[in-house]
């Protein structure tokens, strides 16, 4: 289990302890302990939060898949962002579940995925289907979003990616057009939510 936060780590170590088929092999508080104590101990499944000091659960996820492309990993996160789910299962995560979600489902999509199944609840699907589905945006739009969210203008985003303010603008009609806003203000509340930006 790797979780920043020592109570939700010691919280989901009471729960699984609590089940005669499983047992906790290691603990982090971070992507790069996450990685460290995966190589030392190969766990059947690893349990990873997604935002995390040092190297976010998506770096972990990918530097354990390099060691082993059938490590089974569930995210276990509070983003519910198209673009998360969509980095995290891309990185290889077999599961990816909310902390809200209820403990039975939690010990038994670690079951689901030890079995080598991928689990992904509905509404969750529904979102990684959308952001497969629809309009991504590309490396250099989110470069341009990113700034924008600094509180750029379209000038200074220009001088900062070594491009003319007019390519900026059309940058930003584009973004408009794939996330369906018609302000920069809706555009920055819809990239955050989706996870687009943090």
């Amino acid at each position: 289990i790797a979780d920043d936060h020592t109570v939700v780590r010691e919280g989901l170590v009471s729960l699984v302890k609590r089940k005669s088929d499983m047992v906790i092999v290691a603990e982090g508080r971070n992507g790069r302990e996450a990685v460290d104590l995966w190589k030392e101990h190969r766990p059947d499944v690893a349990l990873l939060d997604l935002r995390m000091p040092e190297m976010d659960g998506v770096s972990a996820i990918k530097e354990i898949r390099e060691l082993d492309p059938n490590a089974h990993i569930v995210v276990l996160t509070t983003y519910d962002g198209d673009e998360d789910i969509y980095r995290a299962i891309k990185a290889g995560a077999k599961a990816y579940l909310l902390k809200d979600t209820a403990r039975d489902a939690l010990v038994d999509c670690v079951r689901k995925v030890h079995a080598g199944e991928t689990y992904l609840p509905a509404p969750l699907a529904a979102k990684l289907a959308e952001r497969v589905s629809g309009h991504a945006l590309s490396a250099r739009e989110v470069e341009v979003l990113q700034r924008m969210a600094a509180g750029k203008s379209n000038k200074e985003i220009g001088a900062e990616l070594f491009i003319s303010e007019g390519t900026v603008k059309t940058h930003v009609k584009s973004i408009f057009t794939k996330l369906d806003v018609v302000s920069r203000t809706e555009a920055l509340a819809t990239a955050t939510r989706r996870g687009l930006i943090q």
